[in-house]
């Protein structure tokens, strides 16, 4: 198999960045998998220097894509994250930022036709519990367009925009059962809808908001509070021990700066997001629109949400089923960008990435 290298698509997806692989040009064991996905990213090294990966987790990800067996779907999305400095091929969460080339990716591989100027693509996510997300993909002249005008906060330049749609679900978006937790002593507010996330006040931990990424990353103090929040929430919010996991998110919430609705900060886990994952800010938009969480200003929520973040804003449409801490999302929808970097075949570094 790689001898003559394996079939890669490169993609920018959203505010992130990975590797695109058709389920069949990959081992089927899983273990297997994941050695052969640690060689080709140039893991475990924190430059990934020997490897396709940018050595930063925004740009260590992988997309494996198949054809769908579910009646509602087209294609089936596996992510896997690749962690830059460790031998750690996660499947525990999603991501909705690669997800925004899932469409696109699948079309250039002959899985889903064109239908005309535009094409959908209905995606079911496979990790860590099934959803099926509708993805309106610009395909004038039978083609995938990629060029365009959109302009997506964390992504410095415009191209044409993709449609996700996010269904809602029976499951409630507080996993807990209840809108706030005490979690080493800070109050939280737990979140899934669609990413498990912890929303904490930056006021609590004892900073404004405001600060850059890498101000929240060189203050051990903080780092260190946010891990022990992180740690309490995973039992909490049934997902066990999180210690080696990427899961729950930590998003840290205080008042609009830019006119919108909520500045945010988000631990990825122990970096800071440049930007805001698209499902991250999907939890976030059901958080902040449920009274009585710890982010919810006090005032009615519009339905759009303005989230701020370090590079701009993101904007989320969510219709809830409110009910408390059994409040259920009825749709979420954003637009997101994406664009093709490379085509072609990688090769691995021989040996074993996992001893």
């Amino acid at each position: 198999m790689t001898g003559d290298g394996i079939q890669c698509m490169q993609m920018r997806g959203g505010s992130s960045k990975g590797a695109y692989f058709l389920g069949e040009d990959l081992p089927a064991d899983p273990a297997e998998r994941d050695d052969l996905l640690l060689r080709v990213m140039g893991s475990p090294d924190e430059r990934q220097i020997d490897g396709i990966g940018g050595g930063h987790p925004l740009t260590s990800k992988v997309a494996v894509i198949t054809p769908s067996r579910a009646d509602n779907a087209d294609v089936d999305y596996l992510f896997l994250q690749v962690v830059p400095d460790r031998a750690v091929v996660s499947a525990a969460q999603t991501c909705g930022n690669l997800l925004a080339g899932v469409g696109p990716f699948a079309i250039e591989r002959g899985l889903v036709a064109v239908t005309g100027d535009t094409t959908t693509v209905r995606i079911r996510i496979v990790n860590p519990t099934a959803s099926v997300v509708e993805a309106e993909v610009t395909t004038p002249g039978g083609r995938v367009r990629y060029d365009g005008d959109a302009v997506m906060a964390g992504t410095p330049f415009p191209a044409a925009p993709i449609h996700l749609a996010f269904p809602g679900g029976e499951h409630p978006v507080f996993p807990t059962g209840r809108l706030v937790d005490e979690l080493a002593g800070v109050r939280t507010s737990c979140v899934d809808a669609g990413m498990p996330v912890v929303l904490v006040r930056a006021g609590d931990l004892g900073i404004e908001g405001t600060e850059s990424p890498a101000d929240l990353e060189g203050d051990r103090d903080l780092r260190a509070t946010v891990e022990a929040v992180r740690l309490a929430a995973g039992p909490a919010m049934g997902l066990g021990d999180v210690r080696d996991t990427t899961v729950p998110k930590i998003t840290i919430v205080s008042p609009p700066h830019r006119g919108g609705t909520v500045t945010t900060r988000t631990f990825i886990p122990h970096r800071v997001h440049a930007a805001i994952g698209v499902l991250g800010a999907v939890s976030v938009a059901a958080g902040l629109c449920t009274p009585d969480t710890v982010a919810h200003p006090g005032a009615p929520v519009d339905r759009i949400v303005h989230i701020e973040h370090p590079t701009g804003t993101f904007d989320v449409a969510v219709d809830l089923d409110p009910a408390g801490p059994a409040t259920r999302v009825r749709r979420g929808t954003v637009v997101r960008t994406a664009r093709k970097l490379s085509d072609g075949l990688v090769w691995p570094r021989s040996g074993k990435a996992t001893g």
